[in-house]
């Protein structure tokens, strides 16, 4: 029997949090709501959660604290609840980790999709790209472990990748040397048509980056390709399983 999906709902509105829980499980998920950080954290002690639905707005630690903390120890989907019209809040939900992010006021039906997708995104990779395929990468000095999902600095500090920035970052090193829009990447990341006004890539490629120590005035690996998008311009070595 297939093991039932547990969404962990993370706002300080307990009307919100009420008719949450009660429509997710309505439709057929588990759900576990709390109003604050300190309470999260004890229901990941407790057990495990495949996403979180993470309030920006939060008393004490706020949601992008909280993000950022969870991005550093884990993997599990995040997706950001931020006020509408609040691009900032959206853009600094990415920086964090963030997988997608839902503005208020927003329906339930809709949160329910966004969680969906993020679920089936985040349990499988880009086309092409089955793990199989290679046990390791390296570029630039850098070696990405498909089997592991991290990533080795040159001087052999190992990091645990996140899921949106771990795509990401496969897909560069599938594709050396080849330009990739932003609208390719959107798809092959997120599996959806890109929004005309949606940075999200570009937010991705910038923690990417900096995730590979590169800041500015240095030589890029992901290099902006004006007008196009980008592309990764190291020769990649891919190793056998």
């Amino acid at each position: 029997m297939d093991r039932t999906d547990h969404i962990l709902i993370v706002d300080d509105d307990a009307e919100i949090r009420t008719l949450l829980q009660r429509y997710l499980e309505k439709n057929g998920l588990r759900a576990t709501a709390v109003a604050e950080g300190r309470a999260m954290r004890q229901a990941l002690d407790r057990g495990a959660f495949d996403l979180v639905v993470l309030d920006v707005m939060l008393p004490g630690d706020d949601g992008l604290t909280l993000c950022r903390e969870l991005r550093a120890h884990s993997d599990i989907p995040v997706i950001m609840l931020t006020a509408r019209g609040e691009e900032m809040d959206r853009v600094l939900g990415l920086e964090m980790g963030a997988d997608d992010y839902v503005a208020k006021p927003f329906s339930a039906r809709e949160l329910l999709a966004r969680i969906k997708v993020v679920l089936r995104r985040s349990r499988s990779l880009p086309h092409n790209l089955q793990p199989e395929e290679e046990r390791s990468v390296r570029f630039g000095g850098w070696t990405l472990d498909t089997v592991q999902r991290h990533l080795v600095s040159p001087g052999g500090i190992v990091t645990p990748m996140g899921g949106a920035e771990y795509r990401l970052l496969r897909i560069f090193v599938a594709h050396p040397n080849r330009v990739l829009t932003r609208d390719q990447l959107v798809e092959l990341t997120q599996g959806r048509e890109a929004d005309a006004l949606d940075r999200s890539i570009d937010v991705q490629v910038s923690r990417l980056r900096r995730r590979l120590g590169e800041g500015p005035g240095e030589a890029a690996m992901i290099r902006t390709v004006r007008g196009e998008g980008y592309v990764l311009s190291v020769p990649v070595r891919k190793d056998a399983p």
